[in-house]
């Protein structure tokens, strides 16, 4: 009975470790397609032709950067902490790359669809700032911790009107399942129906703060190039920058999947009708969520880049009051509502 049940157990984990390394492919390829495309926006914004020699179109340009970064020898500083300096661009990572377990793709196409899915997935992103301070502190570098602690700081106070953003949609919905988000949108007028409308401020504040939590521009102060040599990075090279850098572009991709579950209606059809209901929910998933990142790289590309006294202004004394407002309105409506 005992080797019935380990064998059970194993098969099951067998199986569930085959499912994540075909899903991380698949997540680290769309990835690849995507820094190709927001190379492709910004050089398309400056009148430039961006990458287009490796392959046709120059669509496997970001494959080519990854076998150049694995291939160079990685440089670790005399004074650093070698095991910490290692460490931290994996915690970062794997962070990133943890948070996809609760996504839904579709009605039921989930790894965990647990009842608490959006605190899961606001508690491992969060941990991704540690890998950060510690790639900073542990290079041993002025420049480096300078640019951890604003990164810190920074990602740390947009956290927070994420949080406030999340609980308006949190109590229309009254559930912290993430697929209970996105069938709470669900009606007979399509679009309509989802909660951009209703919540639109909130949904301007989410996009906003997005870019700021995951140090995008035009909020990258933590790397700051003119001002701070890179900032946390600058003492990283080889493989180790590029788990930085994978990092950085997998959370913004989760924050358009957010975004997507929060206020787009996550795999629901934007019209309701024949022949747009028989579009796979997937399909509809991942164009909301190219929809997003595309308006994050024209941010990039258009708007300069905010002081840091500018970007904490925004947060603490703009988006703080604004969001606690409207959870407070939302509460208020429903509680009206209900009687």
């Amino acid at each position: 009975m005992f080797a019935l049940d380990f064998l059970d157990l194993l098969k099951t984990l067998l199986v569930l470790g085959l499912k994540s390394v075909l899903f991380l492919g698949v997540l680290l390829i769309f990835v690849a397609f995507i820094l190709y495309g927001d190379r492709k926006i910004w050089a398309a914004v400056q009148l430039r032709r961006g990458p287009n020699v490796v392959g046709p179109w120059g669509l496997l340009q970001s494959f080519a950067d990854f076998i150049k970064f694995v291939m160079k020898e990685p440089l670790i500083p005399g004074q650093s902490n070698a095991v910490l300096f290692l460490s931290a661009p994996l915690v970062v990572s794997v962070c990133a790359l943890g948070a996809w377990a609760v996504i839904p793709f579709s009605d039921g196409w989930v790894f965990a669809d647990i009842n608490v899915g959006i605190l899961y997935l606001l508690a491992i992103s969060s941990l991704g700032v540690y890998g950060i301070i510690i790639g900073g502190w542990a290079s041993n570098s002025k420049y480096a911790l300078l640019g951890a602690l604003r990164s810190a700081a920074q990602m740390v106070s947009y956290e927070v009107s994420i949080g406030f953003v999340i609980i308006t949609v949190l109590l229309c919905v009254g559930s912290l399942n993430l697929s209970d988000i996105v069938r709470a949108q669900s009606g007979n007028y399509g679009l309509l129906n989802w909660f951009w409308l209703p919540l639109f401020p909130m949904f301007i504040v989410f996009l906003i703060s997005a870019l700021a939590e995951t140090n995008r521009p035009p909020f990258d102060l933590p790397e700051a190039e003119s001002e701070l040599v890179a900032g946390y990075m600058v003492e990283y090279s080889s493989t180790p920058y590029l788990l930085f850098m994978l990092g950085e572009y997998v959370a913004i991709v989760t924050m358009c999947a957010l975004g997507t579950i929060l206020f787009l209606g996550g795999w629901l059809s934007p019209i309701p009708v024949w022949p747009f209901t028989y579009v796979p929910g997937i399909v509809w998933f991942v164009g909301k969520v190219l929809f997003l990142f595309f308006f994050c790289s024209l941010a990039k590309a258009a708007v300069p880049r905010y002081r840091y006294d500018q970007l904490m202004r925004l947060c603490w004394k703009v988006f703080l009051p604004l969001s606690l407002v409207s959870v407070v309105g939302v509460a208020a409506f429903i509680r009206l509502q209900h009687g």
